[in-house]
């Protein structure tokens, strides 16, 4: 049985709601991307140096998307598509919402298209000729104006203004009379009313994807309603199919299996900026006394112990907020996979637990296979800094190692974090040359109406428009948080959080690991020596490649 398909989708259906309580400002500054316009190409700025996204550009670029468009349709393809890959884990945020964002951005887009496709019949399929001719000018000029060279833009312009011209001459007198007259008249005008329509649709459709986008940066909770997910009756499989992947999604991203790909690190924890290692023989306490038995597994249950309780403080002057303790699995891959793979845990919900889980802590500290870690993690700054420290014990002949990494994950790319900006066009006057004026253009402008109202017909049927107008190709192995991540160190307070993070951490790991050591008769002394040593290292303020060993 594959991993999920046992899993418990109760309570029955439902309509998906994004919004909460909780960490929600990379959340939304993500569910964002899905209502923006503008160049899809803008996109790319955000890459990170865990992953980058790819730009495959149209074969005509009067079909290309747009940014949310582009945005929408791949994050919900790669994460709800039949047959996808597994996902890395998104820490600081919920994928879910953020997937039913780009579902409710496709929507308010597809009954936009369906007018417009509605008004490109009535009025472009009875006048192909003369929809044909505004195409192909309005094509004309956007590849001219899409060079470098300033003046082909203005030579684009031209022509299309010489067109306008040629038109309104033919029109006042035609050589022909009758109903090949009006036709021809009704032609070239025709289109042109079909425009103003397309233009009113397409400005109220861009004022709600606008107030979606400005209300989710600045933090409202905006809500995705997606009727499409919900069974209308028994027989609505298509409905229940998205509903249990939305399910899916979620189970996903609450799998305890992780995986480090070289260089890269642990892919969706951020960079290894630290490591910390304790490694001394184990000597009897009382010469000519064995130790008691003890496995890797018991030191790790009283660290997993004494870290729940880490928001404790002796004195009321603040500390740290509550930790999400939780034991990973690390599974090694390499640096340039394009693919990951979940192995089946003993449950549904993609988790490795119960005697599988010891066996891997108490047995496998070397040679190949998968790794255990206790991590403790800290999700800060409403999400935007994720603050990850790994624990992990193995013993070697006669030598117990325990070694404390640190991982740091910073806020998603400011790109996300911009709101919509009015377009405005800044001019002098006439007579008060000295002065100038500013108004505000319509939030659609012409050449975007054109763009709309073609690809209108072909949103249908979506990998025809992809491949005409080109799509967005996400990065893999994919997942939302790290793609679009920066480093936390361009922050003076989130490098500060990472940074003082650590010393609490590795001072009660060694507290516990101590405890048991003594508790079983072993000789602490070099313990304590060592353990002392590295306290007072935690405190050097500088992070480290640590995943770079030449660095």
């Amino acid at each position: 049985m594959a991993a999920g398909d046992a899993f418990d989708f109760s309570p029955g259906a439902q309509v998906p709601v994004s919004g909460g309580a909780g960490q929600t400002a990379a959340t939304f500054a993500l569910a964002s991307a899905a209502y923006r316009d503008g160049p899809v190409d803008e996109l790319l700025k955000a890459n990170s140096d865990w992953a980058s996204s790819e730009v495959k550009k149209a074969r005509i670029s009067l079909f290309e998307p747009n940014f949310g468009e582009a945005f929408a349709r791949a994050v919900q393809t790669r994460m709800l598509g039949g047959g996808r890959k597994p996902l890395i884990q998104s820490f600081g945020l919920e994928p879910q919402v953020i997937v039913e964002h780009c579902l409710a951005a496709s929507r308010i887009r597809k009954e936009r298209d369906t007018r417009l496709t509605i008004i490109m019949v009535v009025c472009g399929l009875l006048f192909l000729p003369g929809v044909l001719l505004w195409l192909g000018a309005f094509q004309l000029r956007r590849t001219l104006a899409g060079a470098q060279d300033k003046r082909a833009g203005a030579l684009g312009t031209a022509v299309l203004t010489l067109l306008g011209i040629v038109v309104a001459v033919l029109l006042i007198k035609l050589p022909f009379g009758g109903l090949l007259n009006l036709y021809l008249r009704a032609m070239v005008i025709v289109p042109v009313i079909g425009g103003y329509l397309a233009k009113t649709v397409c400005e109220r459709t861009a004022r709600d994807l606008r107030d979606r986008w400005s209300g989710l940066v600045g933090g409202s909770a905006v809500p995705a309603k997606i009727p499409e997910a919900v069974p209308r009756d028994p027989g609505h499989s298509t409905a229940e199919t998205l509903r249990q992947n939305l399910a899916k999604l979620s189970a996903e991203q609450r799998s305890n299996v992780a995986f480090y790909a070289g260089p890269k690190g642990i892919l969706g924890m951020g960079t290894r900026w630290g490591s910390w290692q304790l490694a001394e023989d184990l000597v009897p306490a009382t010469p000519g006394k064995d130790i008691t038995p003890f496995r890797s597994w018991d030191i790790v249950r009283a660290v997993h112990d004494d870290l729940k309780l880490l928001e404790r403080t002796p004195i009321n002057t603040g500390g740290l907020t509550a930790p999400q303790v939780e034991h990973w699995v690390v599974v090694p891959i390499g640096e340039g996979a394009g693919a990951v793979s979940r192995p089946a845990g003993t449950d549904a919900a993609y988790q490795i637990r119960g005697t599988q889980l010891q066996d891997i802590c108490d047995k496998q500290h070397f040679g190949s296979g998968d790794r255990h870690y206790l991590g403790v993690q800290f999700v800060l700054w409403d999400g935007q800094l994720v603050i990850t420290l790994l624990v992990n014990v193995t013993v070697l002949h006669k030598t117990l190692r325990i070694e404390v990494t640190g991982h740091a994950l910073g806020p998603t790319h400011s790109l996300f974090n911009a709101g919509p900006k009015n377009r405005t066009q800044t001019y002098r006057k006439v007579l008060k040359f000295w002065e100038s004026r500013t108004r505000t253009l319509p939030v659609v402008p012409p050449k975007e109406v054109v763009r709309l109202a073609a690809r209108a017909p072909l949103t249908w049927y979506p990998p025809l428009l992809e491949y005409w107008g080109g799509k967005l190709v996400l990065p893999e192995p994919f997942g939302l948080r790290h793609a679009w991540a920066d480093q936390p160190w361009r922050h003076r307070f989130m490098a500060d959080d990472a940074l003082r993070a650590a010393t609490p951490v590795l001072r009660v790991v060694h507290q516990a690991a101590l405890r048991v050591l003594a508790d079983h008769g072993v000789n602490t002394e070099r313990f304590v020596n060592r353990a002392g040593t590295l306290s007072g290292a935690v405190q050097d303020p500088t992070p480290r490649r640590a995943d770079v060993y030449n660095a």
